[in-house]
């Protein structure tokens, strides 16, 4: 009879080294769904990264046009030509396709841009000054009604 030597319990029962078919798989779908998730972000973030220079661009175009317009003086006589506008009044109810700059000439780039601008009556404040209410109006992509409000003074 022969003797078999006896076994340890690390020799019989060793620890398994790596991982099964079933392990692997679920690793990986648990990756892909994640990296799924991340991919999402980022097409979300990239696509909508352009929206805050669009609308900085719109605000831009109304304090230009708005600026402008307080810039001149408050009464005058009626002008046709935008380069010979010299008061705020011959402003009222200008509207621009495309922004265009203080001689009428269109600004390269900034076509897809309407500008509408409109000029109130004259309403009396304390002291027995007037002033006209001054509202820009820009519209464009990804910006609808972007609205500036100033007020000229007759002082």
């Amino acid at each position: 009879m022969t003797v078999r030597p006896k076994l340890s319990w690390r020799t019989c029962c060793r620890r398994q080294s790596g991982v099964t078919l079933i392990e692997l798989i679920i690793s990986m779908v648990i990756i892909s769904v994640a990296m799924a998730g991340i991919l999402l972000v980022i097409n979300y973030t990239t696509s909508r990264s352009a929206d805050p220079v669009v609308q900085h661009q719109a605000v831009a175009i109304a304090e230009s046009y708005l600026e402008e317009i307080l810039l001149q003086a408050y009464s005058g006589g009626s002008s046709s030509a935008r380069a010979d506008y010299d008061d705020v009044d011959d402003y009222n109810g200008l509207s621009d396709n495309g922004a265009h700059d203080q001689q009428g000439n269109a600004v390269a780039g900034l076509t897809q841009y309407t500008v509408t601008v409109a000029v109130s009556a004259a309403t009396a404040l304390t002291g027995g000054v007037n002033a006209k209410q001054i509202t820009v109006t820009v519209n464009g992509p990804g910006v609808s009604n972007l609205s500036l409000v100033g007020y000229r003074a007759s002082y």
